[in-house]
């Protein structure tokens, strides 16, 4: 039995990536923690250090 394709505008339950980081790891060395932090969008888009600027 072969397997159908999957039919088009339809993406698969797991991609390429997802089986390779299951079997080599996130940095190819299995059972490694992933050292990647995702950074919320809002902080990306915040100032750290608001200058309040002065009064004429």
């Amino acid at each position: 039995m072969t397997k159908s394709p999957e039919p088009n505008g339809v993406e698969p339950s797991r991609s390429e990536d997802d089986i390779q980081r299951e079997q080599l790891g996130p940095r190819g060395v299995p059972g490694a923690p992933d050292p990647a932090k995702m950074t919320p969008q809002r902080d990306k888009k915040m100032p750290k250090h608001v200058d309040p600027g002065h009064t004429a």
